[in-house]
């Protein structure tokens, strides 16, 4: 029982990293035709889903501070693919300007609720892997 445990979780992992790879690849395609930004609003893309995880490719357009509040169900991981700063906003009114650099990665437990911003004048993109279980 145990080795089929850790057979799975390895099977997991390939392809955790698999479509992560893949959705990189397709997120720097889709960038290079526009990025599809609408103007005012982030763009959430997914790119892969299925029992264990959801990736999106998301673009946070310069200058739009207020992309709505929400609330992630799942644990995410975040990496970033282009340098700037986001600004985090909490229910309460608490902001949070954090500054990133292309490949910076972070992690945000399940239930996280707040609004993304870019207070910079160029786009930024993250692709964001939901961990459903």
């Amino acid at each position: 029982m145990r080795s089929g445990l850790k057979n799975g979780r390895h099977g997991f992992l390939a392809g955790l990293a698999v479509g992560i790879a893949v959705s990189i690849g397709g997120a720097v395609a889709w960038s290079q035709t526009g990025g599809g930004a609408a103007q005012g609003k982030a763009v959430y893309t997914t790119v892969l889903e299925n029992e264990r995880v959801r990736v999106r490719d998301v673009t946070f357009p310069p200058g739009v501070l207020d992309t709505g509040m929400h609330t992630h169900t799942y644990a995410h991981v975040g990496v970033i693919l282009s340098e700037g700063a986001l600004q985090f906003t909490e229910p309460g009114g608490k902001t949070d300007r954090v500054q990133f650099k292309a490949g910076s990665v972070g992690f945000r437990e399940a239930n996280a609720t707040h609004q993304v911003g870019n207070p910079g004048t160029a786009p930024m993109r993250v692709i964001e892997v939901e961990l459903k279980g």
